[in-house]
């Protein structure tokens, strides 16, 4: 019996998140931020959360230390209403941490990995996979413990009548490969950004990078930021533009959180027309906010949005 909507499988770490920063950094400068504040981060964990605010029963199994950060991100998966029972604990690692720095409609993130990078395909209980409906992976290119598994892992979910879906994150080191494709084979979703399609592929123009990438997974939804995002599937190709008349405050999480809406459109069956809608929705409301998972949407707030093109 599938009593469990999602599981996310991937990272868990927290954001210290500066905003209203006047410009970038510049080296040897000092540069003011009007607010900051300490939520929870992680593509994986903002993108469980979101989905969670959505009303879908969320899971999360990623792994963490057993210190002062790996205990708040526990306390905000609760308050947030993700079901972080799986969450293993290793005392011999750090939990991760990421420091957003977010001026104007940019951003620069700096990422201390830790635990982020731990978790083993060997730690996830593949029985798990007949009591959900979708399974999903964010941050592919920094989870090198999962990366070597992660096929097997969605070919396992896909054999035991679940959906996967994966977001890029970007790669560091700037390799953009080890396996992706092949992951791709089993993946039902994939979510890579503009750039990240582009250094996958090689292909600088968003529909043929998207093109190219739907020879493998079987839907491939291109984010474009305020161009909003464009969908490859099968014979069916199109853009959907971004919600324009909304206030940016951070952009922390745009990404996870148009990930959640999508896949609340696709967990419940809906044309991915309307997916993307959701999605869209999800992304507007979430860059109207401080933090990427310390808000979320309500299901009626992502409606109204779709009515009226604001919040």
């Amino acid at each position: 019996m599938r009593d469990w909507d999602v599981l996310a499988l991937g990272e868990l770490n927290l954001d210290l998140v500066l905003t209203g920063l006047k410009s970038r950094p510049v080296p040897g400068h000092e540069i003011l931020a009007q607010r900051h504040s300490l939520v929870l981060g992680s593509s994986t964990a903002i993108c469980a959360a979101a989905m969670a605010g959505l009303g879908l029963d969320t899971h999360l199994l990623a792994k963490t230390g057993r210190d002062l950060y790996a205990r708040r991100c526990l306390e905000l998966l609760r308050e947030l209403g993700v079901d972080g029972s799986l969450i293993r604990q290793d005392p011999d690692i750090q939990t991760g941490v990421t420091i957003s720095l977010s001026w104007g409609e940019d951003r620069a993130l700096v990422t201390y990995l830790g635990a982020i990078a731990a978790l083993r395909a060997e730690e996830v209980d593949c029985a798990v996979f007949r009591r959900v409906k979708h399974v999903h992976v964010g941050s592919f290119f920094l989870q090198s413990a999962l990366r070597p598994g992660l096929a097997e892992l969605f070919r396992k979910a896909h054999e035991a009548g679940a959906t996967t879906s994966l977001d890029a994150g970007w790669d560091d080191a700037e390799v953009w490969d080890y396996g992706i494709r092949e992951v791709l084979r089993h993946t039902d979703v994939f979510f890579p950004n503009e750039l990240e399609a582009a250094a996958v592929t090689g292909r600088q123009a968003v529909p043929e990078a998207a093109r190219e990438l739907a020879q493998y997974a079987r839907h491939v939804v291109v984010k474009c930021g305020g161009d909003g995002a464009y969908l490859v599937s099968g014979e069916k190709e199109f853009q959907l533009p971004a919600y324009r008349d909304i206030q940016v405050v951070d952009t922390t999480g745009a990404g996870d959180s148009f990930n959640a809406g999508f896949l609340y459109g696709f967990v419940h069956g809906l044309p991915l027309e309307a997916c993307m809608e959701h999605g869209n929705a999800c992304a507007a409301i979430s860059i109207t906010r401080l933090g990427g998972a310390a808000q979320c949407a309500t299901l009626e707030e992502v409606h109204t949005v779709m009515e009226t093109g604001r919040l």
